[in-house]
């Protein structure tokens, strides 16, 4: 399809109607609904200029497009942050256990999404690309490789190094439970 848009540009549009819906969500996940659709707009244009340079024995292009997309997502880092503040509202909008510990949870979750927050940014950029596109751009380890542009082996040691942090992050929220003033000792076995 790619290789066909070089002598025929119309074609370009059915690689933009298979791939622009996982796109856009990778972007707004990462930086925001306001941005993603700037963001897609900027792969789709820089994809069709570097079409030429595609790799045509590659099966998919979505793993070029997420390359491209985290590329010009690392331009816009100054609203990365903004993303953080959205991505950790979604965590804590999902962790709702039961209607009577409402508040309690609120504030459970306010606090662990500090944490994965915290955590997410004290990754390295090598780290939180990989573990981003694994987790939000659903690639597969290859799929990381392809996008990132570095070895297989590589996006298995930073998928490590990410997932033990923020596992750690979560592990130190944890242990410091507390209720009524006591240490939640049945949480602590239960890890």
């Amino acid at each position: 399809m790619i290789e066909r848009s070089i002598g025929s540009p119309e074609e370009f549009a059915a690689l933009y109607d298979r791939h622009a819906g996982t796109i856009h969500r990778y972007a707004a996940r990462r930086i925001g609904a306001e941005v993603a659709d700037d963001i897609l707009s900027e792969t789709f244009l820089v994809a069709f200029d570097k079409r030429r340079a595609f790799d045509a024995s590659a099966t998919s292009a979505l793993p070029w497009l997420l390359g491209i997309a985290t590329t010009l997502l690392k331009q816009h880092a100054r609203r990365e942050a903004v993303a953080w503040k959205g991505m950790v509202a979604g965590i804590a909008a999902d962790v709702v256990p039961d209607a009577i510990e409402l508040a309690g949870a609120r504030m459970d979750a306010a606090r662990s999404a500090k944490r994965i927050e915290g955590a997410l940014r004290r990754l390295s950029t090598g780290d939180r690309d990989a573990v981003l596109l694994y987790a939000w751009g659903d690639l597969d380890y290859q799929g990381v490789a392809d996008a990132l542009g570095i070895p297989l082996g590589t996006v298995r040691s930073r998928l490590n190094r990410a997932r033990r942090l923020l596992r750690s992050a979560l592990d130190i929220a944890t242990d410091k439970e507390t209720f009524h003033g006591r240490t939640d000792t049945a949480a602590q076995r239960s890890y």
